[in-house]
């Protein structure tokens, strides 16, 4: 069994449970409700104050757990983390192609958040926001709590300018630069996301870099931040993000073909340090190529 490092957090809804054991099960039903209750005689479910909990610790709704992910076998992701900055506060890496952010799913080792917590050796490390697991670029992680909310209010009031490439098939047709407006919301399966009638939530700016003859390198810019936006985006103007295994169809599921990443690089983060006042910009290093 491989454990992680360090646990996850999760507070526990309204609900009509008796214990804490009971809402945790309620809130995570993929997962078998013996193997909570082996973690748990383990102490491997701590709460909010480190203090493991047992089968009878009481119910409070929102009350805070850790908890400490296991996965009986984990695949090895190839691909290395660079560290382009790092500071008391801020510390600013590039993610390679399908390796996970945080802990999910199958992954609790090979994620960046563990892989760079093993580099820095800090366990305070907390990613500012999220990258799918197939794009490659720039993740920004808060390094010290006491900072940690102003740097987060620059995702939550869109006070930071993000900028992607991808490859995908020639638009033609289309004026550029274009502003791509739509409804998103979560489709089938759950992890899926789809367009559909109603206000627009999401925006990408999007312009043409660079014209080849049978791909196009584009320059993507989201004004929103809904989850897989470019990549519905660019499916519904008729050119898929190059080797997308959800868009526009899901593909079966199969082992990852890292000769065959997805085309898709969060390439520049600028914004205004709510520190100190100064303008700071961060380029990766990364780039994508036309195979």
């Amino acid at each position: 069994m491989i454990h992680a490092t360090a646990p996850s957090t999760v507070h526990l809804p309204q609900g009509d449970w008796t214990t804490a054991f009971e809402g945790l099960c309620a809130c995570f039903p993929r997962i078998d409700r013996e193997r909570w209750r082996d973690r748990v005689r383990r102490g491997r479910v701590l709460d909010a104050h480190d203090r493991p909990i047992d089968e009878h610790t009481p119910f409070r709704a929102g009350m805070k757990l850790r908890y400490f992910r296991e996965v009986a076998s984990e695949p090895t992701i190839s691909g290395e983390l660079v560290v382009l900055h790092a500071d008391e506060h801020l510390v600013v890496v590039d993610k390679p192609h399908f390796l996970p952010v945080i802990p999910a799913g199958g992954y609790v080792r090979q994620t960046l958040l563990a892989r760079l917590v093993e580099r820095l050796g800090n366990p305070a490390l907390v990613p500012l926001h999220r990258l799918d697991r197939d794009t490659a670029g720039l993740v920004l992680f808060s390094a010290l709590p006491a900072t940690r909310d102003a740097y987060l209010a620059l995702f939550r009031e869109r006070r930071i300018a993000k900028r992607y490439e991808a490859l995908a098939a020639p638009l033609p047709r289309l004026s550029f630069p274009h502003v791509h407006r739509s409804h998103l919301e979560a489709g089938d399966p759950f992890f899926r996301m789809r367009e559909v009638a109603g206000e627009a939530n999401s925006e990408t700016r999007v312009d043409v870099i660079e014209r080849g003859p049978t791909l196009w390198r584009y320059a993507l810019e989201p004004h929103t931040g809904r989850k897989h936006q470019l990549r519905v985006h660019m499916a519904a103007l008729g050119a898929p993000i190059c080797n997308d295994r959800f868009y526009p169809q899901l593909q079966e599921q199969a082992e990852d073909d890292f000769s065959r990443p997805l085309q898709l690089l969060a390439c520049g983060l600028a914004f205004v340090d709510p520190l100190s006042g100064q303008s700071r910009a961060f380029r990766s290093a990364l780039s994508l190529g036309w195979g």
